[in-house]
């Protein structure tokens, strides 16, 4: 079978981040202010070739705001479909260290669900208000500004 430059390969490559939900034990959860774009996210990163989705999280986490995690378990799968993006997104409780910005943060704060669902915006917020739900991972996808919930999912 020819492959011209026009087709897309028999495998596409998707780009995989993961992200930490990271809870307290008051309940409020770790967010940062990006300092690239300025959102308020679940801290995270591009996923490197030579780590586990757990180690990852921890190096991305403690990397965006000091704080070092211990990994729970996995809570969501978001693909960005617009950018062939897919996030793997781990419930973790905090371990040890003082958050603080960083190079890659403005600000880092613990917000409660009310404040999350309020202050960010629905891709992200959803990220981290599907690891309080205790059901199995949820599998969403999103055109990099919405979820695409009028999909059909079958199974």
């Amino acid at each position: 079978m020819s492959n011209s430059t026009g087709d897309k390969p028999s495998t596409p490559l998707h780009s995989v981040s993961v992200a930490g939900a990271v809870i307290r034990e008051d309940g409020r959860m770790l967010v940062i202010k990006r300092r690239d774009n300025g959102n308020w996210e679940p801290p995270g990163g591009v996923l490197e070739l030579d780590e586990t989705p757990q180690e990852g999280v921890v190096r991305e986490v403690l990397e965006e705001t000091g704080i070092r995690v211990e990994v729970e378990q996995l809570t969501g799968v978001y693909k960005n479909m617009a950018r062939g993006i897919v996030a793997l997104v781990f419930r973790c409780k905090p371990f040890c260290g003082k958050e603080h910005p960083t190079s890659e943060a403005t600000a880092v704060e613990w917000l409660t669900p009310n404040e999350i669902k309020k202050d960010m915006s629905e891709i992200y917020a959803i990220r981290l208000l599907d690891a309080l739900n205790s059901n199995p991972p949820q599998v969403r996808d999103h055109n990099g500004t919405h979820l695409n919930e009028t999909r059909k999912h079958h199974n």
